[in-house]
């Protein structure tokens, strides 16, 4: 016995020594794997998971005591930039382009809106108000990003082609339609325009791009994914699983919420408590910016500068666009039992992103009157003829 363990001790086997009491046996760490700490790390917390520090008196982090988190913008509500070195320098086509898929995705809705009401389809979601958020961020995007959306980013696929037509034959499901109408109206999806086709239920999509910007990051293709979703969705145990999937894995995906104030039909304050989405990407450790989404500028710059950081860094972002909805959630909604006319009226007249988007164009003197008085018939002649 006494030579099999002479053996065994001269093979590097850790040395066992036994209590005859209690008949156990422990093994002797080797002096290697011992290491004595400094006074300077003894007054540091060590433990696995967390970067803080000691303190000698109970401490509870109260949110009332802290700052929200600051709203970037980049012009005013008259259409002027208030630091010069945030505008991106547009060419007037570019500007002109912009300005037009807004606009025509503010006709088209209108238009199926009155067709629902009809009768002629069966559902219908607008965008009113939220026409920013689409084309400023879309435009940043590279057109090979791959986007899961929620069902109100339209304009995301209207800027990267997708024909009117098409928008057409999938709300009215016929045989035109590329998904064979086997999905509910609104329900768009692209596989030549990278755009995933949208899924009813909320936040599921936000796992998925996780994942997707997990395979793509493994690729190493120079893409990233963009998952749009509401300030509701983020209230969905989904949002927590992506968030940290993608903060974990370090996934190249941008979370960009649309917080238009009321998800389907509950206001922020029945919402949450915290301040807003952006604030919660600190606990995961994923950078975030809150951004004015009625400025298309703005949107458009803090998305350029997400994209730029996911790839680059190989981490998520989040993004958090503040914006009005002024249009009801959908046809099967009537927001006026949740919220006052004059509310509405206010963003619909005053503030919103065509019109801040019109404001520029005109000082820049690219937009007069006659142009747009012609826009509105040419888009509308347009859409009609979709339907033709």
């Amino acid at each position: 016995m006494y030579k099999t363990i002479s053996r065994l001790l001269r093979m590097g086997v850790p040395r066992l020594t036994c209590n005859s009491l209690t008949r156990t046996a422990t093994v002797a760490v080797p002096q290697a794997q011992t290491r004595c700490m400094s006074t300077s790390e003894v007054d540091k917390p060590n433990f696995p998971g967390s970067k803080s520090k000691f303190v000698s008196q109970p401490y509870f982090l109260d949110p009332d005591d802290m700052e929200g988190i600051p709203v970037y913008r980049a012009m005013s509500q008259d259409g002027v930039f208030i630091d010069e070195s945030q505008d991106p320098k547009f060419d007037e086509n570019t500007i002109i382009k912009m300005y037009k898929d807004m606009t025509l995705l503010n006709t088209m809705d209108r238009v199926l809106y009155d067709s629902q009401r009809q009768g002629r389809i069966s559902f219908y979601m607008t965008n009113y108000g939220e026409e920013g958020t689409h084309i400023g961020s879309a435009a940043a995007l590279d057109p090979k990003d791959l986007v899961f959306g929620q069902y109100r980013e339209v304009g995301v696929l209207m800027w990267r082609g997708f024909p009117l037509i098409q928008f057409i034959h999938q709300c009215y499901g016929n045989c035109k339609d590329l998904g064979k109408g086997r999905q509910m109206p609104v329900h768009y999806g692209s596989k030549n325009l990278h755009f995933v086709t949208i899924s009813s239920t909320l936040a599921t999509q936000m796992p998925q791009a996780s994942g997707a910007a997990y395979a793509y990051k493994r690729k190493k293709n120079g893409l990233c994914v963009v998952c749009y979703f509401g300030e509701g969705a983020a209230s969905e145990g989904d949002a927590h699983a992506a968030f940290n999937f993608a903060a974990v894995l370090d996934a190249p995906v941008i979370f960009f919420c649309r917080n238009n104030g009321y998800a389907i039909s509950t206001p922020t304050k029945d919402q949450y408590r915290g301040d807003g989405i952006a604030a919660r990407a600190a606990g995961y450790g994923i950078p975030s910016i809150r951004v004015d989404g009625n400025d298309v500028f703005a949107v458009y710059n803090a998305t350029k500068h997400a994209r730029e950081l996911c790839v680059s860094q190989s981490r998520p972002v989040v993004i958090e666009a503040m914006t009005y909805r002024i249009g009801h959630h959908s046809t099967s909604d009537d927001s006026s039992a949740y919220r006052s006319v004059d509310e509405v009226s206010y963003y619909d007249q005053s503030d919103n992103p065509i019109t801040r988007f019109r404001h520029y164009m005109t000082k820049r003197g690219v937009w007069n009157e006659d142009k747009e008085k012609q826009w509105k018939l040419d888009s509308r002649k347009m859409v009609m003829k979709a339907f033709a």
